[in-house]
């Protein structure tokens, strides 16, 4: 019996495995879903996503969310080894260490993984990350990832359902004040809003539009090659 629960086991993980080994090669053409939007349809809960690509996406909230996110995200392969050590030196133990998630290895939880702050998970990550970057273009990868990252407390996903709800328009046409608040509220999307912004969120969008402001022609150059 014991033997047979082992066997039934290791199947399992293998086959747990395999599903990013397939689906990131056809996420590369196909518009992935993530995990939580997943479990909400599963569970009767309201999604909103409205998957728009990348050159409908206005350049502002481009350049704010990797500013705010993924600051090397033009320059590192999918994991940044120094914001890692940093994050783990600060750590009071492994298990404590948060922050440092590159918008590869983000992508890679929304799609494949759970929310959470486990350090387990945080493991899982960077081999996907370093696979997801192998297998995309910079330019795909922050267009997946502005397409299924929760932006929103009911269910709202991706770029254009949180222009919608925020600032009634579309993440085409953002201001860099719009898109720097959004890029703001990413972190915790459901007890930040951008509609209303308290003041520390306001402090904090300015910081990232000066970042993305300076950042500018570095991220165009970026995403126009791989």
């Amino acid at each position: 019996m014991i033997e047979r629960i082992v066997r039934t086991g290791v199947r399992v993980l293998i086959v747990l495995a395999l599903i990013p080994l397939v689906l990131v090669p056809v996420y590369a053409f196909v518009h992935p879903v993530s995990t939580v939007m997943l479990k909400r349809w599963l569970t009767g809960q309201p999604v909103t996503r409205i998957w728009k690509p990348l050159n409908e996406i206005s350049p502002n909230l481009v350049r704010a969310v990797i500013a705010a996110e993924d600051g090397r995200f033009c320059s590192h392969r999918g994991v940044d080894w120094v914001e890692v050590s940093h994050a783990i030196e600060d750590a009071d133990d492994l298990d404590a260490a948060r922050g440092a998630s590159t918008i590869p290895m983000q992508a890679a939880k929304n799609l494949f993984l759970w929310p959470g702050r486990q350090f387990i998970r945080k493991a899982l990550e960077v081999p996907l990350a370093y696979y997801m970057s192998f297998m995309w273009t910079k330019r795909r990868m922050i267009e997946v990832y502005l397409n299924v990252a929760e932006w929103g407390p009911n269910g709202e996903f991706g770029a254009e359902a949180a222009a919608r709800r925020a600032f009634h328009k579309s993440a085409a046409v953002l201001l860099p004040s719009e898109a720097a608040l959004l890029a703001a509220v990413l972190p915790s999307p459901k007890h930040r809003n951008a509609a209303r912004p308290s003041a520390g969120l306001l402090r904090t969008s300015m910081r990232y539009r000066q970042i993305a402001s300076a950042a500018g022609s570095a991220i165009t150059a970026c995403l126009a090659g791989r």
